[in-house]
C-alpha cells in the first residue's frame, strides 16, 4: 500500500513511520519536510495531494493546542487550538477523499484528554473530544469504503517533558502507538477510536 503520513517527523508520526515503513510504501509529509504541508490550509493540502497523487492510507499525526488554567484561556486560545488540531485534520480527511484509493483508509490522532482532564487541559479536552465525534460520524458517510478512525494515547512513554502533567497517567511506548496505526491502515474496522490508556 500507498501510506501518506502528515506530521512523519514528530514523536507520534515517527512511531507510524516506524511501525508502516517496512510494510508499504510510505510517503513522509510535514510543515518542514520535503513534502510539505500546513493543515490549517486548505491550499496547501490539495497542492500536497497533488504532488503525491492517489495513496491507500492518509495519517494524520499532528494538531497543536494551548495548555492553560481555564481562567487564562481566551476565546482566541479554543480556536487557534480548534483550528489547528481539529478543523486541520477534519480538512485533510475530507480534501484527501478524492485521492484515497477505494476501500482506502484516513487516520486521525486525538488523545487521552478526550476522555480524562487534566489541568490546563481543557482546549485539548475540547479539541480531542470534537475529534472523536467526527470520525464516528464520519465513518457512516464516506464513499467507496473508505475508512476512517482515531489512534489516541494517553501521553507516550518517550515524551518525557510531559510527565508531570499526567500525574499517576499509564505511559504507553511509541512502538505501541505505532501498532495502533498499523491496525487502522491495515484492518477492516471503521468509526473506530483506537484507546491506548
Amino acid at each position: 500500500m500507498k501510506v501518506l503520513i502528515v506530521g512523519a517527523n514528530g514523536l507520534l508520526g515517527s512511531a507510524a513511520v516506524a511501525a508502516l515503513k517496512g510494510r508499504h510504501e510510505v510517503i513522509e509529509a510535514s510543515r518542514s519536510g520535503e513534502v510539505s504541508v500546513d493543515l490549517t490550509d486548505p491550499q496547501s493540502i490539495l497542492r500536497m495531494f497533488k504532488e503525491v497523487g492517489t495513496v491507500d492510507a492518509v495519517i494524520s499525526c499532528t494538531g497543536s493546542v494551548p495548555f492553560k488554567p481555564l481562567a487564562e484561556l481566551t476565546a482566541e486560545d479554543f480556536r487557534s487550538g480548534f483550528e489547528d488540531k481539529v478543523i486541520g485534520q477534519v480538512n485533510l480527511a475530507q480534501l484527501g477523499v478524492d485521492y484515497l484509493s477505494d476501500g482506502g483508509s484516513v487516520t486521525l490522532t486525538t488523545g487521552v484528554l478526550a476522555r480524562e482532564p487534566i489541568l490546563t487541559g481543557a482546549a485539548a479536552s475540547l479539541a480531542n473530544g470534537a475529534l472523536e465525534s467526527f470520525v464516528m460520524a464520519a465513518a457512516a458517510e464516506l464513499p467507496r469504503r473508505i475508512r476512517i478512525n482515531a489512534v489516541s494515547p494517553t501521553v507516550l512513554a518517550e515524551a518525557t517533558g510531559y510527565h508531570e502533567f499526567f500525574p499517576g497517567f499509564q505511559q504507553v511506548p511509541a512502538e505501541t502507538v505505532g501498532r495502533a496505526y498499523v491496525k487502522s491502515v491495515e484492518g477492516i474496522q471503521t468509526g473506530q477510536i483506537y484507546a491506548l490508556d
